[in-house]
């Protein structure tokens, strides 16, 4: 596919890719900066590179379904240093199946239901739907290797992906479906509170949520070996993993294997687009020796 010349948007040289090389301190701070939704418009397709190639983003998830997807897979071929993963989407978007094969999860016009507790509760207590529901997993992940790229790692749009009914499937089918590394969606509340504004039982509630779904997560990972962080933060912060939030949290980042999710855009979210390419922050990250890494540098201690 051929894309118009953005200014800025020179395909990145090897020499200029993420550092992967893994430190062996047992104090050593690793970072992976992901940005959900790549793939969803083009706004956030070249937010997405630019917060790569001029900032501190290592990683990225794809949302397969949605038109834009052709154009963020070209990009991302033409910047290898980016891990680019699935971003497994079962509400609020469009099927990668046609609506006559999973009529119980889509309207006629192919699209998800917007409403995150029913879809939530209908997946959970309706057992005809869990055919449904493998077929479109597994549907997607094919459209993911079709892409040729990488499957840098897991996650789910709404962190669906740890969803029990959906867990099940996904660890059921892991080695079938190739998953090696997924998202552990668990930000520490009690880390994140001196770091976020407002909304204290909005972030309370869904940290007890992670806490919960993460906990069972965390052992069947274990069991089948599957790679993640030890923590993932910008979870609480609702849209609004800012300049500030960031400045703030890199001095506080503990040890270990680390994620900071975000949502960059050129509209909607330009304030967390700005904060990845902030001069600021890239002098920051240096100077306090965090090392951005990708999912698929966690094979790598």
């Amino acid at each position: 596919m051929a894309l118009p010349e953005s200014p800025g948007l020179e395909p990145r040289s090897a020499e200029k890719e993420v550092n992967t090389r893994p430190a062996r301190a047992s104090d050593a701070r690793r970072l992976i900066v992901n940005a959900d939704d790549f793939g969803r418009s083009h706004s956030i397709n070249e937010a997405v590179i630019r917060a790569h190639r001029e900032g501190i983003l290592t990683t990225a998830s794809l949302m397969v379904n949605e038109a834009p997807c052709a154009e963020a897979v070209e990009l991302a071929k033409q910047n290898p240093g980016l891990g680019v993963g699935l971003h497994l989407t079962l509400l609020m978007g469009r099927s990668a199946l046609p609506p006559a094969e999973i009529p119980g999860l889509v309207n006629p016009g192919g699209e998800f239901a917007n409403d995150p507790v029913k879809v939530g509760f209908r997946y959970f207590f309706r057992r005809d739907l869990r055919g449904q529901l493998r077929k479109e997993i597994h549907a997607q992940f094919a459209r993911f290797r079709a892409t040729g790229l990488t499957l840098d790692h897991v996650n789910g749009h709404l962190h669906l992906h740890l969803h029990p009914t959906v867990f099940n499937i996904l660890m059921e089918d892991a080695e079938t479906l190739g998953i090696e590394r997924m998202r552990l969606t668990r930000d520490p509340f009690w880390t994140d509170v001196p770091f976020a504004r407002g909304k204290r039982l909005y972030r309370a509630s869904h940290a007890l949520i992670y806490w919960i779904l993460s906990g069972r997560a965390r052992a069947e990972f274990r069991k089948k070996q599957i790679r993640h962080t030890h923590r993932v933060f910008g979870l609480l912060q609702n849209d609004r993993v800012d300049e500030a939030y960031v400045s703030k949290l890199l001095p506080a980042l503990p040890a270990g294997d680390s994620e900071i999710y975000s949502h960059p855009s050129l509209d909607k979210f330009k304030h967390e687009f700005e904060a990845l390419i902030s001069s600021r922050i890239k002098a920051q990250t240096e100077k306090l020796g965090i090392q951005l890494i990708r999912y698929q540098d966690l094979d790598a201690k």
